[in-house]
């Protein structure tokens, strides 16, 4: 049958922090739902899943670094300058002699994962660096050749993944299609302008061949060696089949973003042999192909960004908690509240989209310290109030103002996620314009259970909040309407 193609209109988007890099991917603006029914059951699954985690950690976290971009030869990373580029490269290359993170605790990681009210994990088993932070077969370039090799933990995706998976959460393999470690992408025969591959392919098409070979067997390791995967999550958008039109060319504002000189530069790594094999090892598995439109991104992923409008096909929103992606000197480290994550998981889930909430291990292996205490106020929340964001969906009228909405997966409930602005306390009413409750219905408060008492104001309600929650300090409140 042939694929059935939805467009939805050009995104205005509200950025939210500054990205790890330049340029914030714009999310696709086109979509193409998978026909698989098994792909299409587990993307079902994994919209049910609303809150997971994503975790940047290699040899970048040793210095305290931003991840792979400060050895780009564009303009905007910004690096030591005291060594000259190509210095600054060995320097970097040679953190993997110093990565050594003897108190890595996979199981605490889950735990904390679990506490803090997440559903799934999507774990860096290899960055744009080419640092490998599993043991494959197919590069040198690897923790497990380096001071951790011995470690009975040294494989650390292994561990990753099995206590994740012990703790009931959907596994995703984030995979970095450019490699600048490797020769068949930067080659040293040429200087490094830019994150693209720095030779001529048509006059070296055997190289890139060995590339694209390169790519698809360390996909079948991870895919092949790491239990069951539910999610392969490729990053490195600018590795695509050449761009044609000039449509695309503008969309992709490819002269400014550095990704390349002209629309027709192709960097394709050959999807279908991989999406082929990646379902032969993983049947069913979500393959995520960032910013590539087509067949291999069956969820689009604004990244430090929120649509401003709702959208109904599948999205995710990937934003850090901490100061950047990956770990930072604790001077420099900034850690959002449990407000700002209830807040922001509340809108992302209300327009519909799963919040992929993001921080970086240290150097020893272990979550940065401060980071426990907002998870888990978030954890708590979830446990209260989880039935207004987990298995829900999207209900046409999605906001007014600080309240959300979102609704159960059968249609029957309607929630209401009143939001607090930080700092204040809960007032004696709250209101909000829209869903109403149905006729003779009610109004619940989820966290008892009880139902509060409220009337209609026009196209609106006014709802009295009970005594003994004035005056308290909260998040936000859920309501249930029915």
């Amino acid at each position: 049958m042939t694929l059935k193609k939805y467009f939805i209109s050009l995104l205005l988007i509200i950025p939210l922090l500054g990205s790890a890099q330049e340029d914030i991917y714009d999310p696709s603006k086109e979509y193409e739902y998978p026909t698989d029914p098994l792909v299409k059951d587990k993307l079902d699954k994994w919209q049910d899943l609303k809150f997971g985690v994503l975790l940047h950690w290699g040899v970048y976290t040793q210095a305290g670094i931003p991840e792979s971009w400060v050895i780009c030869g564009e303009p905007w990373p910004k690096r030591d300058t005291t060594l000259n580029y190509e210095e600054y490269k060995k320097w970097y290359w040679n953190l993997a002699k110093q990565f050594n993170p003897t108190k890595f605790n996979p199981e605490k990681w889950a735990e904390i994962s679990k506490n803090g009210g997440m559903k799934y994990v999507v774990f860096t088993t290899k960055h744009h660096d080419g640092f490998n932070m599993f043991d494959t077969k197919q590069s040198d370039y690897k923790i497990t050749n380096g001071p951790f090799k011995n470690n009975p933990k040294a494989d650390v995706t292994k561990y990753i993944f099995d206590a994740y998976r012990k703790q009931g959460m959907m596994i995703g393999a984030y995979f970095s299609k450019p490699d600048w470690h490797s020769q068949d992408f930067w080659w040293d025969r040429f200087p490094t302008p830019s994150r693209n591959i720095n030779y001529d392919i048509a006059k070296y098409p055997e190289k890139w061949q060995k590339f694209k070979n390169f790519t698809f067997n360390q996909i079948g390791e991870i895919l092949g060696n790491y239990g069951n995967i539910d999610i392969l999550w490729l990053d490195g958008g600018w590795i695509r089949p050449a761009l044609k039109s000039e449509l695309a060319r503008t969309e992709w504002g490819l002269d400014k973003r550095g990704r390349s000189n002209y629309p027709n530069f192709n960097q394709e790594v050959d999807m279908p042999r991989i999406a082929k094999m990646a379902r032969e090892k993983q049947p069913g598995i979500i393959i995520v192909d960032r910013t590539v439109h087509g067949p291999y991104e069956n969820y689009r992923t604004p990244e430090q960004q929120i649509p401003k409008e709702q959208m109904s096909t599948p999205w995710e929103t990937c934003i850090t908690l901490t100061k950047a992606w990956s770990y930072r000197k604790p001077e420099e480290e900034k850690i959002k509240s449990s407000a700002w994550v209830i807040h922001t998981l509340a809108e992302i889930v209300a327009k519909g989209g799963n919040m992929l909430l993001s921080w970086g291990p240290t150097p020893e292996g272990e979550f940065p310290k401060g980071i426990e205490k907002p998870l888990q106020e978030v954890g708590n929340w979830l446990k209260v109030n989880g039935a207004a964001i987990y298995s829900t969906r999207i209900t046409q009228n999605y906001n007014d103002g600080n309240t959300w909405f979102t609704q159960s997966k059968d249609g029957k409930t309607k929630y209401a996620i009143v939001c607090i602005k930080e700092g204040e306390a809960v007032p004696t009413s709250v209101q909000w314009k829209g869903n109403q409750p149905t006729k003779n219905g009610t109004i619940k408060l989820v966290s008892t259970a009880k139902n509060v008492n409220w009337k209609k104001e026009g196209n609106g309600v006014i709802v009295e909040i009970p005594k003994n929650f004035v005056g308290m300090k909260t998040e936000a409140l859920v309501f249930a309407l029915n």
